[in-house]
């Protein structure tokens, strides 16, 4: 962070600089154009700026408190400490902001997303697990003032999650769940085991982008097959009535989506080609990343689903992200939708592989 810091102040201090050449002066169409690269980094320089004071001035801070005037003196000893205390709650603040500023803006960013969750293998307990994460993003999704639509689930005879296909809209919602794409890995006893043995079972995510139609890849009738069925789960009096479920089947990938939840067939139909124009888009995005060596490199996750990207090892309260090598405690906080520190560190990870 320091070192971006560092460049971001020095490069609006050129700009400063370059203010003052004489050629610049006399030409307005250069100070038009200087001005609005001025103007564009002005806040980030400065919030920099007092970034590094802060850094500075707490190393400071820390070392005189070395000091054996300062050591043998409570009332001075007392006094930096608090001012310690307090720079550092501002620098806590002034890095997420930086984060934020610093990270380079994926276009996806402000889309809203399609959320699915699958139990993989593990049995029972894997169901049990994807019961857990999907109660973990709603409710970061519901802290982030996002709204969330089920399109189809599918619950487990034990209580858990067979299958969610989910929309969450609002601002910048890819954004904050762009890295939880990918085979999640959850170590621990299951409550029905006797013998005190932990298992070890997956849950896959996806989180797609929704695409508006400039970006859908055009799907005709003859590339889909549709089927239609009575809804096995939640959707008010036309429950295993009337066939108001709908199944796309997309004979080129073999891709399917299926959509009950909602209350019509056409609703459900309309839903269906929705998640299935933005999983196209995902699948085409997904195979130019895998051809493009230079874009592979700057991911901290390829997109490919069957990817492992974090294991949940409850009996050591951890949680490894393989892709950034980091761990990170407190899991029944983070099962609670506490997921910030978790996102801000893979955010971190790209900006670094993205230089």
């Amino acid at each position: 962070m320091l070192d971006k810091v560092r460049k971001i102040i020095a490069e609006y201090a050129a700009l400063e600089a370059e203010f003052l050449n004489p050629e610049v002066l006399s030409d307005l169409d250069k100070m038009k154009e200087l001005g609005k690269k001025k103007s564009k980094i002005e806040d980030t320089a400065m919030m920099s700026k007092r970034f590094l004071e802060l850094t500075e001035g707490i190393a400071e801070n820390k070392e005189s408190l070395q000091d054996s005037e300062v050591f043998d003196d409570p009332e001075m000893k007392e006094m930096i400490q608090e001012e310690v205390r307090e720079a550092e709650e501002e620098l806590a603040i002034l890095e997420k902001k930086l984060i934020d500023d610093l990270t380079p803006k994926d276009p996806n960013d402000p889309k809203d997303i399609i959320l699915e969750i699958r139990s993989g293998a593990g049995g029972d307990e894997a169901a049990i697990f994807a019961g857990d994460l999907m109660r973990a993003y709603f409710r970061y999704a519901e802290n982030n003032d996002f709204e969330i639509n089920i399109l189809n689930k599918n619950d487990s005879s034990n209580g858990g999650l067979s299958e969610l296909v989910a929309t969450i809209s609002g601002k910048n919602v890819y954004k904050k769940f762009k890295y939880e794409s990918g085979v999640h890995r959850v170590q621990r006893i299951p409550k029905t085991e006797s013998q005190g043995r932990i298992h070890t079972s997956t849950v896959t995510v996806a989180v797609v982008p929704e695409v508006d139609e400039a970006e859908a890849i055009e799907v005709k009738k003859g590339d889909v097959r549709i089927d239609t069925y009575r809804a096995s789960g939640s959707g008010g009096q036309h429950v295993n009535k009337t066939e108001s479920a709908v199944r796309l089947t997309h004979i080129e990938t073999g891709l399917v989506v299926t959509c009950q939840d909602q209350a019509s067939q056409h609703k459900n139909k309309d839903q269906a080609f929705k998640v299935l124009a933005a999983r196209l888009a995902e699948k085409k995005r997904e195979k130019e990343i895998a051809e493009n060596s230079e874009m592979r490199v700057k991911q901290i996750g390829t997109g490919d689903r069957s990817e492992k990207i974090r294991t949940y090892n409850y009996p050591q309260d951890r949680i490894t992200d393989h892709r950034i090598k980091q761990n990170f405690p407190n899991i029944p906080a983070v099962m609670d939708g506490e997921l910030d520190g978790i996102i801000e560190a893979c955010a971190l990870a790209t900006d670094a592989l993205q230089g």
